[in-house]
């Protein structure tokens, strides 16, 4: 494998939600200002995706305080809690640019009725399965490393002690 595919392969998620041109999603971002973190939550309409891989991008838009915003985020970003579908819509074309000029119920797809709301992922890459070898180190390592319990008697018995002692 090309060095740059194996290191693109790390930082690819191993799952990714099913978006869709036209629906309406909820894009749960990390916001990091100074030393805080917080979650910022983007609600709209997808009107374009494009490119693939680890550069796949997909662009959301709004209409806040009558001015449309729109915020393109990259799939693949650590920073991206989740995508959330809120409603599934109708498109019949890959980008709904023609939005952009559009105010108010104008600017909605109109809403594929006889789909369910499903946040669905797809698996981008499976994991990979250890090495026998790795595999028997690592049955080794938890056997070593599981302590001995004691029977619940013996417990009681030491609880009881202490709390004579402490009297």
């Amino acid at each position: 494998m090309d060095i740059i595919k194996s290191i693109e392969h790390e930082q690819l998620k191993n799952k990714v939600p099913d978006i869709r041109v036209g629906n309406t999603v909820r894009v749960h971002q990390r916001i990091k200002e100074g030393n805080r973190q917080r979650i910022q939550v983007f609600e709209g309409i997808v009107i374009k995706k494009q490119n693939g891989g680890l550069n796949e991008t997909f662009t959301v838009r709004r209409v806040a305080y009558g001015v449309g915003v729109e915020k393109t985020f990259l799939l693949h970003s650590p920073l991206i809690e989740k995508v959330e579908t809120v409603r599934v819509g109708k498109a019949r074309r890959a980008k709904l640019y023609y939005l952009r000029e559009r105010l108010g119920k104008a600017a909605k797809t109109k809403e594929n009725v006889g789909a369910r709301v499903e946040n669905k992922e797809i698996v981008v890459k499976e994991e990979m399965p250890a090495t026998e070898e790795a595999q028997e180190v690592a049955s080794e390592v938890t056997v070593a490393e599981t302590p001995v319990t004691e029977s619940a008697e013996e417990v009681k018995a030491e609880v009881a002690d202490k709390a004579t002692e402490n009297k």
